[in-house]
């Protein structure tokens, strides 16, 4: 019975993590993961959400491709995946948890400034748009998560919703193909194999919260929107921060 009411916990945090993650275009691993650790190993958890945040990448990708734009995928993803190729050699020489708490106390006064002063933006151009999407890969690299950072300098280029979501949403997607199948031939889940059985589960429960969060940003206005992605930036930084200080 204690199974069957950790395997229930395990999939409905799944969904509303998908459901949040879709709406803030970030999030769903930072959510997922801590109840994932509660039913599996920490290998085995973090394959698990790995696979379950590629299928969600893929659900906002289909429910979201109206907002699909080449020239910002081009501009800001390409940067992106290829600077954290860059970022990955160098992880050993940078001090993690320092740079991850420099990336919460920036990530923080960045997004307080945009809610104190919504007509503050980035401009938008190619430049800016290519070296911001270096920054966001290089940076990722070295401190192991993106999402955040992503999605503070895309709101701050002010792109409108469906078309923020998609990006993020293709951006994600290359990271995850790339880094499962190193999670798998590492041997991530061998330990708790049959969990394997799950993931056709995962699936279904990523396509239908990433259905809902269609939904629901549907019914939201641009203005609330950005408001809400930057105070769930402002909450995921003070994490960053807090991991930071806890680690002292």
């Amino acid at each position: 019975m204690e199974e069957e009411e950790g395997a229930l916990l395990f999939f409905i945090s799944a969904l509303i993590a998908e459901i949040i993650g879709t709406m803030a275009g970030f999030g769903s691993s930072t959510i997922f993961l801590p109840f994932a650790l509660l039913f599996a190993d920490f290998k085995t958890a973090i394959i698990l959400v790995a696979i379950f945040h590629l299928f969600g990448n893929l659900g906002r990708i289909t429910f979201f491709r109206q907002g699909f734009d080449k020239r910002i995928i081009l501009q800001f993803g390409v940067p992106s995946v290829l600077l954290s190729l860059l970022g990955s050699f160098l992880i050993e020489v940078l001090r993690q948890p320092v740079l991850k708490l420099i990336l919460g106390i920036s990530l923080i006064i960045t997004s307080i400034s945009f809610l104190a002063k919504p007509v503050l933006k980035f401009p938008a151009n190619s430049a800016a748009l290519i070296v911001g999407g270096s920054i966001t890969g290089f940076i990722t690299a070295l401190v192991g998560t993106g999402g955040a950072l992503r999605a503070t300098l895309l709101q701050g280029f002010n792109i409108e919703k469906v078309k923020y979501i998609a990006t993020a949403a293709t951006i994600a997607l290359a990271t995850d193909v790339t880094r499962i199948p190193v999670y798998i031939s590492q041997g991530f889940l061998i330990e708790q194999y049959y969990l394997y059985l799950y993931v056709p589960i995962l699936f279904a429960i990523a396509l239908a919260g990433s259905f809902i969060g269609r939904r629901l940003v549907g019914r939201i206005k641009q203005e609330l929107f950005r408001k809400m992605v930057l105070i769930a930036i402002v909450f995921v930084s003070i994490k960053f921060i807090v991991d930071r200080l806890l680690m002292q």
